[in-house]
């Protein structure tokens, strides 16, 4: 018989609390031709309209031009195109891909061009755009654009505007870009599942002029939320409310890229959001202009400052500033569980619970368990390093990051923001901030030995012959 990290604290609570319940307290430089539009029967069936499209996109350099501040999209790449008289065409395949919240969770997932969420794509306001979309998954859907102004048959919702574009079908989706700003591409067919298990991506639309909102440092992510129960291999698209892994890009941290910048440069930060929670986005160290929306960059005039921007369901929000402070600076929801991964549910509180002995009992049940929780869940993280109390396979713990300074204290929806004076060419990963003398906070005293102390030791009475070299973890250098 198989336990989920879920059984065994929630059995492991109800007998602490039957035993002991008394004692507890509660992120083209070139105009495009317009191409002439398409007569409708051509567009109910595109691949009649066009070439026979291959049914994997070839593998691309990158054909975006020089002139412009790209967007870096964290953990992701950006879609090439190829020109077909005066049009920018796009190829986005719908499939099943394998993918990787962070090493030690891959799960079975649906999304486009090997990837979830898909590669960005990027074009230029005035542009025309034809999208080609393959579906290779094993039931019909489509795409909606989603925040672009675009003729009413080309909105991708099955049944409304289009019929569904079935398995092995390839169709065509042509507009001509009146806009710029942030915006995203998402199903509008049997979207609980498609959308829950990984359908989305960006797609961003530069202003004409290159002039008008440049920045120096543009990052791009999406917001999501994902039920993947401990042990098991694919999300769980019916959940509604109680999801376990909280995502930028589709990656929890400490696997989610970090934004690299030098100081005195622009910043931009797109925000887009697919999951089923707003999120009050945070960033430390900074106060930042909140520039645009859903609807595209804002007159300044509506500009506000903010340290925290609320990003609600299916927003998308602009910060930008300049980057004034060298360190590494926190970027993360401000719901504090969503800066965690697997998370259980109804888990029976145990701060303040005196679980002397209780753990010896549990362990002739389930051998291994510890008692954890009486006075907060700090140690959680080191004993799982420490393979004392190791989950279910394919599930993260609850927070994996290691710092200069030891364990992480966040994880899951959280990045860092690495502004240095000195950057490396292709703004690579510099590694921890190094404080310059007298600007870090230090010790002044430490508490008096107590007679609580040793509870932590009688908690790991049986697991003597364990590696406990994880227990102090060194600074990295």
């Amino acid at each position: 018989m198989r336990f989920s990290r879920r059984d065994l604290l929630t059995a492991a609570g109800a007998v602490t609390l039957a035993k002991l319940a008394t004692q507890s307290s509660p992120a083209q430089a070139a105009e495009a031709t317009v191409a002439p539009v398409h007569d409708h029967a051509a567009m109910m069936h595109p691949t009649e309209a066009h070439a026979p499209v291959a049914a994997t996109p070839a593998p691309q350099a990158d054909t975006r031009p020089a002139g412009r501040t790209w967007v870096t999209t964290l953990n992701g790449r950006s879609l090439p195109y190829r020109m077909v008289d005066g049009v920018k065409e796009f190829h986005l395949v719908a499939e099943e891909v394998e993918h990787e919240f962070a090493p030690g969770t891959k799960i079975k997932a649906w999304g486009y061009n090997g990837s979830t969420p898909g590669p960005t794509i990027e074009a230029v306001e005035g542009d025309r755009v034809r999208i080609l979309v393959t579906n290779r998954l094993p039931e019909h859907t489509t795409i909606h654009w989603h925040g672009i102004l675009l003729p009413n048959g080309m909105d991708g919702v099955a049944g409304l505007t289009q019929p569904p574009i079935m398995p092995g079908e390839t169709w065509a989706y042509e507009f001509t870009l009146r806009q710029h700003g942030t915006h995203m591409y998402h199903p509008h067919a049997d979207e609980m599942v498609q959308l829950g298990i990984g359908m989305m991506g960006l797609f961003i639309i530069h202003p004409r002029d290159p002039a008008v909102a440049r920045v120096d440092r543009d990052f791009a992510l999406i917001l999501h939320n994902w039920a993947v129960h401990p042990g098991t291999y694919r999300a769980d698209p019916s959940v509604m409310t109680e999801f376990d892994l909280w995502t930028m890009n589709s990656k929890v941290f400490p696997a989610i890229d970090p934004m690299v910048v030098r100081t005195g440069q622009r910043v931009r930060i797109r925000i887009a959001n697919l999951s089923m929670h707003e999120h009050p986005m945070h960033l430390h160290g900074y106060k930042f202009s909140v520039t645009g929306g859903d609807g595209g960059r804002w007159q300044q005039s509506a500009w506000h400052d903010e340290v925290t921007a609320l990003v609600g369901v299916g927003q998308t929000r602009d910060i930008e500033f300049t980057a004034t402070e060298p360190g590494d600076w926190a970027f993360h929801c401000h719901k504090s569980h969503h800066t965690m991964n697997a998370m259980g549910h109804g888990i029976p509180n145990a701060m303040g619970v005196d679980q002397s002995g209780v753990d010896a009992e549990i362990r002739n049940l389930l051998p291994g368990y510890m008692a954890m929780g009486e006075r907060g869940m700090a140690e959680h993280q080191t004993h799982t390093q420490m393979g004392h109390m190791p989950g279910p396979e394919n599930t993260l713990p609850m927070m994996g990051g290691v710092g200069p300074f030891g364990n992480l204290e966040m994880g899951g929806m959280f990045t860092l923001l690495k502004v240095r004076t000195r950057v490396a060419g292709g703004y690579a990963d510099p590694g921890w901030y190094d404080h310059p003398r007298g600007t870090q906070a230090y010790l002044v005293s430490g508490p008096a030995p107590t007679e609580e102390q040793p509870k932590e030791a009688d908690s790991m009475k049986g697991m003597e012959g364990m590696d406990h070299s994880m227990l102090h973890t060194a600074p990295i250098e």
